[in-house]
């Protein structure tokens, strides 16, 4: 064989480039995503001249967006199918970088140059097109290669997506009933979730593998439910609030930090008590210090937190009411840079008091009617212009703080059931959320509604569980995934929506990660249980306890006297015979030791003491002998017994 360079590139393509020690086969990424895909069953509604050229619903005339725009499709196509007959590699080989072409004989000059960018396509042409023509193609027709439309339509589809990630989805299990709480750390590697079950679960993004189990579980007050779950700013700590009076403090991995005091119930003033005396209702942490937290309860009170004191509150806060009396405060909320508070009431009232010098309980802004109804969630906008609520009456309302008077925009028919259902914003604001609850003689499911912040009108209605109604809803900045919990009286779950064009980390690494299979060859021993107590030398004596429960229960033998003592006395009990010892059983049988009380009369035996007693005193008797007054006792008159 001749030193040829060429001769080496020939044989070498023949061999796979992993030849020799050879890995593990893993999963495509592609199929992984595939089986996470949801049905395209969004509904948008979009008034512009756009979307009459997109696909649209037959039943119900709505227009539907594909998951992934045509370019992206395309440019993935492109990624995942390369064009055929490009090299004779096997297909169990593994290629790096572009596939090198067969050696040939007949092959054209310049051909064993360094390529850069995609594969040189093959000589035969007409196969390519073909295979490109069988290609589904979603959505509108691709307009002709350089053409002005191409650039017009990714904006358009840009502005009508608003790059919503909703093509997968994922669901975070483990609870029994609706998951009421819901919070993801800043990093967006940490979800807490809280539930009607009295429990939270805590998943992790970076641990977690494709069975999505949580890695720890904990119950922060027996028999209260879940009600609300906040992070710190710096994701160390997180507020857990139940239905008990007392707000917990737990660290990143759940172990118990402190709980705060309960006030005294019977003190009218609820200045004057140290903690809330009923129900908490909800709680979050202030945005920029760690160090403070802010409570709500059915009490009708706010109270301002400090987490490294847990014995009394920094700042208590009283509602304004129309009327005297103890309306509970249902929600709460800061706004971006702390300097905020707003509170929902239970008569539909809205209040926000300014965090400045000398405040007091009196609110800088009153609502008096902004709901007919309980208001469930409050959020403050990043720039501090807008304020979103959200009520048991159905509606999503949007205000502007500057004018208070009336709300900008009122959307209705949105069922609420839930007092914890909550409003969000987008990670760029221009998109508010919220979730609906499922109606008992509608076929409609639990949904998560998209609202455009500009033009204030709805943009998609996407359907999270036909079945459950969506509580919380939550859209991470950094991972781009919206997270949106569901449930009813018997399942509840997180679920997790993501594109994987648009949404990084999070649900994309762990879906990504296989759990590990198990091995014939694993072994793992039994235990053994040492149990000393099993063996009859270690073995206690039996206790009689329950049969004597049992003797007391009898009516027959719980009234029978003690039987007298026969023989000689034992057990503090002194015998029956004449005598325990010898010498008082010969003394009594000689006649020397008489026993005459038994026959006497006690009172006579007394009485024949009296003379003596008389004539000869002792003891203090005859100190007062001299100055002793006689006694003389009335004598009875028959005239006086007759009256």
């Amino acid at each position: 064989m001749e030193d040829d360079p060429e001769s080496f590139d020939g044989i070498r393509a023949h061999f796979p480039l992993s030849f020799g020690k050879k890995t593990k086969s893993q999963i495509s990424t592609e199929s992984i995503h595939n089986a996470t895909r949801r049905p395209s069953t969004t509904t948008v509604v979009d008034d512009s001249p756009s979307s009459s050229s997109l696909p649209t619903d037959n039943k119900n005339n709505d227009t539907v967006f594909p998951s992934l725009s045509t370019s992206s499709k395309s440019w993935l196509n492109s990624l995942q199918k390369p064009p055929k007959k490009l090299s004779t590699v096997s297909d169990d080989d593994v290629a790096i970088g572009p596939p090198r072409p067969p050696p040939s004989s007949d092959s054209v000059d310049g051909e064993d140059d360094v390529m850069v960018g995609p594969p040189r396509p093959m000589p035969a042409d007409d196969d390519d097109d073909e295979e490109e023509d069988e290609e589904p193609i979603i959505g509108p027709p691709r307009p002709p290669v350089g053409s002005d439309s191409d650039n017009e339509l990714s904006e358009d589809e840009e502005e009508n997506q608003h790059r919503i990630p909703l093509s997968n989805e994922i669901v975070l299990k483990g609870h029994t009933k609706v998951v009421s709480a819901l919070a993801i750390d800043h990093s967006g590697s940490r979800v807490l979730s809280g539930s009607y079950d009295y429990s939270i679960r805590m998943y992790d993004f970076q641990g977690m593998n494709a069975r999505l189990e949580s890695f720890r579980q904990l119950e922060p007050s027996e028999g209260h439910q879940v009600r609300s779950l906040s992070w710190s700013p710096s994701s160390d700590r997180f507020l857990c609030v139940t239905g008990s009076a007392q707000a917990k403090i737990y660290d990143r991995d759940g172990l118990t930090l402190g709980e705060f005091v309960k006030g005294d119930m019977y003190i009218r003033d609820l200045k004057n008590t140290k903690g809330h005396i009923t129900g908490l209702t909800c709680g979050e942490w202030h945005p920029k210090t760690k160090e403070t937290i802010l409570t709500s309860s059915e009490d009708g009170s706010l109270r301002i937190w400090d987490v490294n004191d847990f014995k009394s509150q920094k700042q208590v806060i009283k509602p304004k009411l129309a009327r005297p009396g103890r309306v509970p405060v249902t929600t709460c909320a800061w706004d971006r840079e702390g300097k905020s508070i707003a509170g929902g009431i239970g008569d539909g009232s809205i209040q926000i008091w300014s965090l400045k010098p000398g405040w007091g309980s009196r609110p800088d802004i009153y609502v008096a009617n902004g709901h007919s109804d309980e208001i469930t969630g409050l959020k403050f906008s990043s720039d501090g212009r807008i304020l979103l609520s959200r009520s048991f009456d159905g509606s999503l309302k949007v205000w502007d703080l500057r004018q208070m008077k009336t709300a900008l925009k009122s959307f209705e028919d949105l069922p609420n059931h839930y007092a914890q259902t909550n409003v969000a914003f987008s990670s760029d604001e221009q998109l508010l959320l919220t979730g609906t609850s499922v109606e008992r003689d509608s076929t409609t499911g639990g949904l998560l509604c998209l609202f455009d912040r500009v033009k204030l009108e709805l943009v998609s209605k996407v359907g999270i569980s036909p079945t459950c109604s969506v509580v919380q809803c939550a859209w991470h900045p950094k991972l781009n995934q919206i997270l949106a919990t569901a449930g009813d009286k018997h399942q509840g779950g997180t679920h997790v929506l993501y594109d994987p064009t648009l949404s990084t980390r999070g649900a994309l690494v762990c879906v990504a990660r296989a759990p590990r299979k198990k091995s014939i060859d694993d072994f793992q021993a039994e235990p053994v249980i040492h149990n000393p107590h099993a063996l009859p030398l270690f073995r206690d004596q039996p206790s009689r306890k329950r049969q004597r429960e049992k003797m007391l229960k009898d009516p027959l033998k719980s009234h029978k006297p003690e039987a007298p003592m026969n023989g000689p006395g034992f057990g503090g009990r002194v015998g029956v015979t004449k005598g325990s010892l010898l010498t008082q059983y010969l003394l009594k049988q000689g006649g020397m030791i008489k026993e005459t009380w038994m026959d006497e009369d006690p009172r006579e035996a007394i009485l024949k003491y009296a003379d003596v007693a008389k004539k000869d005193p002792k003891f203090i008797a005859p100190a007062y002998a001299e100055t002793q007054p006689k006694t003389l006792f009335a004598k009875s008159d028959s005239e006086d017994e007759d009256k």
